[in-house]
């Protein structure tokens, strides 16, 4: 049998080094858990969570050179938790050209105001401020 990207199927854990575990699917065949893909969560040390012989519940991701990539994580029936940087969008109240114009103008002006105050007394070059 050969195992379809996309099935969930579960297997045992027969091997794990720093960057995964790998996973004996049966029928000679075994694939790779990456890191990233064994929890929702981060994962700093495997043997944290997974220890040799452990039976998991395994989704195939893909299968290329006869390399099997599967994921714990996404084999798991609940729902994926939202993550907290997601941001609703929101939306401005639209304003008229003229009103955009008019803001601009008065913020151009202020700054304008602003940049000639402080450079006043900085022109002549040596000297102090001239009366």
């Amino acid at each position: 049998m050969t195992v379809e990207v996309g099935s969930k199927t579960e297997g045992k854990v027969t091997g794990i080094t720093n960057f995964g575990a790998f996973v004996d699917l049966g029928e000679g065949q075994s694939g790779m858990v990456h890191i990233s893909e064994i929890a929702d969560g981060y994962v700093k040390d495997i043997h944290d969570v997974l220890t040799v012989g452990d039976t998991v519940k395994v989704l195939v991701l893909n299968e290329k050179d006869h390399k099997i990539a599967l994921s714990i994580k996404q084999a798991s029936d609940r729902p994926k938790p939202k993550r907290h940087f997601e941001k609703k969008p929101q939306h401005k109240p639209v304003e008229n050209f003229d009103d955009m114009m008019s803001d601009f103008m008065k913020q151009s002006e202020e700054r304008l105001t602003t940049i000639r105050k402080n450079t006043e007394g900085k022109r002549g070059g040596r000297g102090g401020r001239r009366s």
